[in-house]
């Protein structure tokens, strides 16, 4: 396959991580562009709309702003591929495009679960087409989480993330939190990244621990009744 992408790669559907922004507030590629200003360790490595003003570059000499404007307006997806050492991820879900959909999220976490706080818009990290075979390694997953820390650092307006092997919806504060901890060698941010369930027979389970360690693990009572 090499190091080109293939033109009709479409992973909006692949395991990832999302980005909820409160509605209207999605940033665009510009702002990318700013935060790639800020932050060295991240490069955009792949635009499929710079691409296409490259080539009119090539044949008119300059990009008229109507050109852009149109381009923009009629794409559905707006993404961009990101670099961050080494790893490349794509971020979906760009404005002015469509918000990416996100799955039903069953665990929160330093989260106001109130109707308005509801009211999302979703950009979505998925590993790139290089990526494809290892989607689900550590390696990867680890990767995806330090570039969402990053954004989350930069925008402001990230009112959680939502983990998808957990069901889990974290408040940004606390995601940025035991994110970095767990990235400068600390704990495993467990209640986040996985999550606890109660079954009807009163004993506990995790869901989203098969990710990290191929299967669940279920807490018997009376154990179980110590939640703490």
């Amino acid at each position: 396959m090499g190091i080109e992408r293939i033109a009709e790669w479409d992973d909006r559907n692949a395991f990832g991580l999302n980005l909820l922004f409160a509605a209207g507030k999605r940033p665009t590629r510009a702002a990318l562009r700013d935060l790639v200003e800020e932050n060295r360790t991240i490069a955009i490595s792949h635009d499929p709309l710079a691409n296409t003003h490259l080539q009119l570059v090539t044949a008119a000499s300059e990009v008229d702003p109507a050109v852009t404007r149109r381009l923009e307006s009629n794409r559905d997806d707006h993404w961009v591929e990101l670099l961050r050492e080494g790893l490349t991820f794509d971020l979906h879900g760009l404005a002015p495009g469509k918000a990416c959909d996100h799955d039903d999220f069953e665990n929160f976490f330093d989260f106001d679960t109130s109707s308005n706080a509801l009211r999302l818009e979703a950009l979505k990290i998925v590993p790139s087409q290089h990526l494809a075979g290892a989607s689900q390694t550590i390696p990867v997953a680890k990767g995806m989480i330090a570039l969402a820390r990053d954004l989350v650092h930069h925008f402001e307006d990230i009112v959680a993330i939502g983990w998808e092997p957990a069901k889990s919806l974290i408040g940004n504060r606390y995601f940025e939190s035991v994110a970095t901890a767990w990235l400068d060698g600390g704990a495993f941010p467990a209640l986040g990244l996985t999550a606890f369930r109660e079954t009807f027979d009163g004993a506990l389970q995790t869901e989203g621990l098969v990710f990290w360690i191929g299967q669940e693990l279920r807490i018997e009572p009376p154990l179980s009744t110590d939640k703490v």
